[in-house]
């Protein structure tokens, strides 16, 4: 038992920062998709055209709103369409599945893992720093290095993607949300560029559902501690809500302390009966020490990272991944010192701004025109490794659409057609580090100057054709310009920096148009059948144009789009009030997918294109209520992913090295693990004195899955129990509302366990024979912590 494991006597000992790695952070989902819509809407419809009247109609019309209906709980498997009516937030069609608050309030959620590992199809694995969550939609995202690419998010309808495809979860505190809507599958005909595996959109809690202030504190084992407050109010026309969290911890990998706040506000005025204006804001500063990535080796033999100060030979003998840096901080010239991530100083110290508005404009009861612009600057200095990457990157995103419900030859109908530009441009450098701890920056390596545009339309219609059968169509289009120079800077082994300087340029134009057909058909109130062939694309990002598969800058620009059709049919089953259960098939064939594994370099990744591949599987989720009080709720993944071409180049070691050709068709897609499965079982005392207390036991099974392309190595799977138990009661008082309190052990056997894998190159010999790289891959997850909290809501 390590030492720091220990719960302490004086205070709650905190998580730390892979908090989010632990699966019992996962929360339960919707048991059946969103698209189980049996409300008709044509009573929406015939609303007056009074304001407190016409919410409903409006909301049935619009896309993502700053004041979405409350979320349909996870119960539900049947969702009202008032209650599930933004276009955004849920199009008909689509497989969707939405979390509601109920399911995480009463445990101590700290990372988008706590909150989304029960969603079939999502897998989640722990990135660069304590919330930096990688989220991938049926293993859309599993190969990506860091943050998060290949799907699109958006907090309350405002994109929180920026331009160049890249999200990351840093700035997201689940308790600030009352609901999150996972949609799974191509989704480019309605979300644009990088929507290849879906789409997420997080809804803060209105501020009339918190109608007070409230505040919490969680705290538990290796340092975690995180004190966070919520207010909100509907007062007349203006309704707002406000979060504000800081979160700070020790973490169980050595060199893993962090402490980062957060801000959310939402506000919302009718400022007419026919005009709504919102606001957003979201800021979060992060400040966070990181260890490196290690090999699965030495996983086994330190998976925690203990005794690594320093870098000597008895440290490295003790499994502690190091970096070697230049003593002069550009050449080898006056020797290399090894180091470790504590002795280097390794972390990230970043901010992320954003600031939305939005207008929206009744024309009629049935026409609703939107305006929304957001700004959004992400500011980082990341001292990852050998190199620190340092730079600004502001965006600007604009759109405006038009939905008009109505008829169309005598059949219910919804028609969108919407218009969107967004831009970046940054300058960002790329410096070496050099001994002397505290991140001490040596040298340029690198400067990227780099432009990306994205603009174009998109349209949709939902006709209803029969009572029993809707049928939806789509389709997007989308310039994408990306321009950029990258100049490196070679200093060769001259004690003299005098750097020879090289620079690479990229003007790559990419056009894409991607439709998508749907058909949904109520066969009884029951059973809900559905049908849908959708298509995705993802254009490369600048950086990946100039990283080659050794970890040097170069002339990558070669990459092409990314695009894919799926085919998804399945049905959701609701015999009675008590059980739903919803199954979906889907089969992807992607083109030029862009494949991301970790290079020799510290810190690089290298990206390229397998020119086809197929992903297929299974998503099942099942909600039963068999007892008064009791629960059992369970998501099961199958995902069986392969090249089916792919011929992979590799240079033997060496100057003038031979180069290799091996066909990878038939080989796994490494990260994929082929099952996940989550499943919880409550009870909630309803009835009597104990009325408010409940429990749940949790378990998490994930497979082990290839780390690379030859499939020589495999990173384990593992399965994990959680126990939790919490309380509830009013409160009978003048300034007093409500008292929630809970407590929680996650991974209650102690098991050791791989949080996260990236995927790792090949090597070959002079022979012939292949290898693996010995580049960092791994994260370990969390042993076994105790979390306590308490929240108490004032009036």
């Amino acid at each position: 038992m390590y030492p720091h494991r220990a719960l302490g006597s004086a205070s709650l000992l905190a998580l730390g920062s892979a908090l989010s790695l632990m699966p019992s952070n996962a929360t339960a989902q919707t048991a059946l998709p969103a698209v189980t819509i049996d409300a008709p809407r044509t009573a929406t419809r015939a609303a007056a055209r009074k304001p407190v009247v016409r919410a409903s109609a409006r909301t049935q019309a619009r896309p993502p709103s700053a004041d979405p209906a409350p979320a349909a709980p996870l119960t539900a498997g049947i969702t009202p369409s008032v209650a599930r009516a933004l276009l955004y937030q849920a199009p008909n069609g689509q497989t969707e599945t939405t979390i509601d608050r109920s399911r995480f309030e009463n445990r101590p959620a700290f990372s988008l893992a706590d909150v989304l590992r029960d969603s079939p199809g999502i897998s989640v694995k722990q990135g660069n720093g304590p919330r930096d969550i990688g989220i991938s939609i049926r293993g859309s995202n599993a190969r990506n290095g860091f943050g998060i690419r290949n799907l699109v998010i958006f907090d309350d309808g405002f994109p929180v993607t920026q331009p160049d495809g890249l999200s990351r979860s840093d700035l997201i505190d689940p308790k600030a949300y009352g609901a999150i809507d996972v949609i799974r599958g191509p989704s480019s005909a309605l979300f644009g560029n990088y929507a290849i595996g879906g789409a997420l959109n997080f809804r803060t809690r209105p501020g009339r559902t918190i109608e007070g202030v409230e505040y919490g504190v969680d705290g538990g084992s290796f340092g975690y501690l995180n004190n966070y407050l919520a207010a909100g109010k509907k007062v007349g026309n203006f309704e707002y809500s406000l979060f504000a969290s800081d979160a700070r911890g020790d973490g169980f990998i050595g060199n893993s302390w962090f402490n980062t706040q957060t801000v959310n506000f939402l506000g919302t005025l009718q400022a007419t009966p026919d005009d709504r204006f919102t606001v957003k804001f979201i800021n979060n500063n992060l400040d966070t020490h990181l260890p490196l990535r290690y090999t699965l080796n030495q996983f086994y033999q330190n998976p925690f990272q203990q005794g690594c100060a320093t870098g000597d030979a008895a440290a490295v003998a003790r499994g502690c991944a190091t970096v070697l840096l230049n003593n002069n901080g550009f050449n080898t010239a006056a020797g290399t010192d090894r180091e470790t991530a504590l002795q280097a100083g390794l972390g990230r110290n970043d901010r992320r701004t954003i600031v939305g508005g939005r207008w929206e404009h009744d024309f009629d009861n049935t026409t609703t025109w939107r305006n929304q612009f957001v700004f959004d600057d992400r500011n980082i200095n990341q001292p990852t490794g050998a190199t620190s990457a340092i730079g600004d990157f502001p965006s600007y995103n604009y759109m405006s659409d038009i939905t008009k419900r109505g008829e169309i030859f005598g059949l219910e109908s919804t028609t969108y057609f919407g218009a969107f530009y967004n831009t970046l441009t940054a300058s960002s450098d790329t410096r070496m580090l050099m001994p002397g701890g505290n991140a001490t920056l040596g040298r340029l390596q690198s400067n990227t100057w780099s432009e990306t545009t994205n603009y174009g339309v998109r349209a949709r219609e939902e006709l209803k054709l029969t009572p029993q059968l809707t049928a939806i169509a789509g389709i997007g289009w989308e310039t994408t310009h990306l321009k950029g120079i990258n100049t490196a800077y070679n200093y060769g082994t001259s004690p003299v920096p005098n750097p020879t300087i090289t620079p690479t340029t990229a003007d790559r134009q990419f056009q894409n148009t991607a439709p998508e057909l749907a058909l949904l058909y109520k066969l009884n109130p029951e059973w809900l059948l559905r049908a849908r062939v959708a298509t995705g694309y993802g254009t490369p990002q600048v950086g990946n144009l100039f990283s080659l598969s050794d970890g040097t800058n170069g002339n990558n620009t070669q990459l092409r789009t990314q695009r894919n059709i799926g085919y998804d049919f399945g049905f959701d089953w609701t015999p009675n009030t008590t059980l739903k259960f919803s199954a979906t098939a889907f089969y992807e064939f992607f083109k030029d997918e862009l494949v991301t594994q970790a290079t020799p370099a510290a810190g690089i990744t290298y990206t390229f294109n397998a020119p086809r591949s197929e992903h297929r599987g299974v998503e099942l989720a099942a909600d039963w209520k068999f007892y008064p009080g009791w629960r059992f709720t369970a998501a099961y993944t199958y995902l069986d992913q392969f090249y089916t071409e792919y011929t992979e180049d590799i240079r033997s070691q060496g100057a003038g090295g031979t180069v290799f050709s091996f066909n990878r068709a038939g080989n796994k897609i490494p990260g994929i693990s082929p099952h996940e499965l989550t499943a919880r079982l409550g009870y909630e005392q309803m009835w009597g004195p104990l009325a408010g207390l409940g429990a749940f036991v949790e378990v998490q099974w994930k497979d082990s899955f290839w780390m690379d392309n030859a499939n020589l190595q495999k990173a384990p799977g593992y399965e994990l129990v959680n126990l939790n138990v919490h309380y509830k009661t009013d409160l009978v008082s003048d300034y007093f509302k409500s008292l929630n309190l809970y407590f929680e052990v996650r991974n209650v056997f102690d098991r050791t366990y791989v949080a996260s894998a990236n995927n790792i190159g090949n090597t070959v010999t002079a022979a012939g024979l292949q290898g693996l790289s010995t580049a960092g891959s791994v994260y370990a997850g969390s042993p076994r912590a105790f979390i306590a909290g308490m929240k108490l809501a004032f009036k």
